[in-house]
Order: C-alpha cells, then structure tokens, then sequence
C-alpha cells in the first residue's frame, strides 16, 4: 500500500469512527427487523443501474472504452462514503452501513456476472470483455479496517465513555465535512492536465449516469414504501459507486485506458458533489420544518 493510499484508508477510517459516534447498537437491531429496508438499497446497486446502463449503452453510439468504463462504474458496489454522505444528510446511517456491508460481499459474484455478460452481450463493446477477477481478500481487508473496526470503536466509545464521544462528535464531524471536500479538490487537483474543454462532454456522461443512479435509488424507495428517512440512504447507495475499485480494476485489465480512467476519476469527483449537494438540501428541508 503507497503512502497516498494509507493515508486516505485512514481518513476514511477516522470519518467511519465519527459517524460511528452518533449512532447506537439499537439503530441496527431496528435495521435488522426491516430487511425490506435493505433490500430496497440493494435493488438500485445491482439490477437497476447495472441494467439502466447497459440499456443505455446499447443506444447510444460511444467510443467502446467510454461504455465499457460506464458498465464497470454501474457494477461496482457502493464505498464507504455513502455512509458519511448519509450521515451528513439526517438520513438512516445504520442502513446506509448495512447495506455498504452486504453489497461488498455481493459484489464479489455480481460485480464480475455483471460486467461480463453486459459487455459480452452490446456489440460495441464485446472485444472489450475481460473476466474480471477481483480478490476477495481485497473487499474483506476494506470491511474490517474500513468499515467494521472504526464502526465498532466508535460505537463502543459512546457505550462506555458517553461523555467523551459527545465532545468529539462535533469536532469529528467537522473534520469529515472538510476532507470531503478536500477529496474533491484533490481529484481535481489531480486530474487537472485532463481538465480541459473537451473533458465536458465525459462530464456530462457521468452527470447524468450519476443522476440515474439517485433516480433508481428514490423511486425503488417510494416502490418499496420505505420511510424517507430510510429513503435518503437508498437514495445514496445508488448513486454513489466505489469507482475507487473501478479505477484499480482498470489500472490491472485494461492497462489504465485512458477513456476509461476518465470515468471513473470523474465519477469519484462528482458522486461527492452530488452526494453533498442532496445532504445540504435535505438538511435545509429539515430545518425549515416547523418545531413540534
């Protein structure tokens, strides 16, 4: 693992602790005995984006490597920013955290059935076909330091040391705030020899492939009649993709095709903007509710 990787672990760790800090063992038990909750995030990751945008491939006339990157983004599971963006925007975190745990061991079979048999089945894109092989020891090592341990800490914090965990709630929480944004400006930072005129069109691309995966999100939530507290979190799992994995995949299979990097290195921008965007509405929606 390069430094740079190490410490983006840690600082996604350290924003998993703190929203760990506000949320109590009861907030999953409740999760538990709502399992259509989950499900409901779990339909928009796997069938309704992956589909969407194999459709979409179909109709539209792109270069193969701009689909081909398309389809992987769509087949990727969601990363653990979802949880943080969730949490920032008074959604259900227990469930956002829940569904990021069993859409990663998901993905260990559907990201690669995904992948194949859309890219084996559009025309444009077949000579493309690669058998993706992701190691699992790669999704497991990224739930236990990532996901589980921080989790677990921070919830054990506010068990044992309640008072403790208030005083750094707020503080943390601020820290989480600022370094997504300092992700976004480090992405543009560098990316910024791409960052020309001709980098609109693949934005637009990604804007809008991005939107479709919030659409998925709020219509499989009012499909499935789940709260719109709950509604909030599916919302964000479906459209934020660990294009992180996305890029990594490319960087082995594809030889860091440069389409195709542009995707997803545009993806892991905007998912954040949108993400932050839609948490500061709800927010605002939120405090403009009269008192009861």
């Amino acid at each position: 693992m390069s430094t740079q990787q190490l410490v983006l672990s840690l600082v996604l760790a350290t924003m998993v602790f703190s929203v760990a800090l506000e949320l109590k063992v009861d907030d999953f038990r409740r999760v538990a005995h709502t399992p259509r909750a989950v499900v409901c995030g779990l339909i928009p990751q796997f069938i309704l984006l992956p589909v969407g945008t194999w459709l979409a491939t179909l109709v539209l006339d792109l270069p193969p490597d701009i689909e081909v990157a398309m389809i992987l983004v769509a087949a990727c599971p969601g990363g653990s920013l979802s949880n943080v963006i969730t949490h920032f925007g008074h959604g259900n975190t227990a469930l956002s955290v829940s569904v990021s745990a069993v859409a990663s061991l998901i993905a260990l079979v559907a990201t690669p059935f995904n992948f194949s048999w859309m890219v084996a089945s559009n025309p444009a894109t077949a000579s493309w076909l690669r058998t993706l092989a992701i190691d699992p020891s790669d999704i497991w090592i990224s739930l236990l330091l990532l996901l589980a341990v921080p989790m677990a800490l921070g919830l054990s914090l506010t068990h044992f040391k309640p008072a403790l965990s208030k005083r750094l709630q707020k503080p943390l929480a601020n820290f989480s705030l600022v370094a997504l944004l300092a992700f976004i400006v480090a992405g543009l930072v560098k990316e910024r020899q791409l960052l020309t005129l001709g980098l609109l069109p693949l934005l637009a691309i990604v804007v809008l492939h991005n939107a479709s995966g919030l659409l998925f999100g709020y219509l499989t939530g009012l499909a499935m009649r789940v709260s719109e507290f709950d509604r909030r979190a599916v919302m964000i799992e479906g459209g934020m993709q660990n294009s992180g994995l996305a890029l990594g995949i490319i960087a082995v299979q594809f030889n860091s095709d440069l389409g195709m990097v542009l995707i997803a290195s545009l993806w892991g921008i905007w998912h954040i903007v949108s993400g932050l965007a839609l948490a500061f509405f709800w927010r605002r929606k939120d405090a403009a509710r009269p008192a009861h």
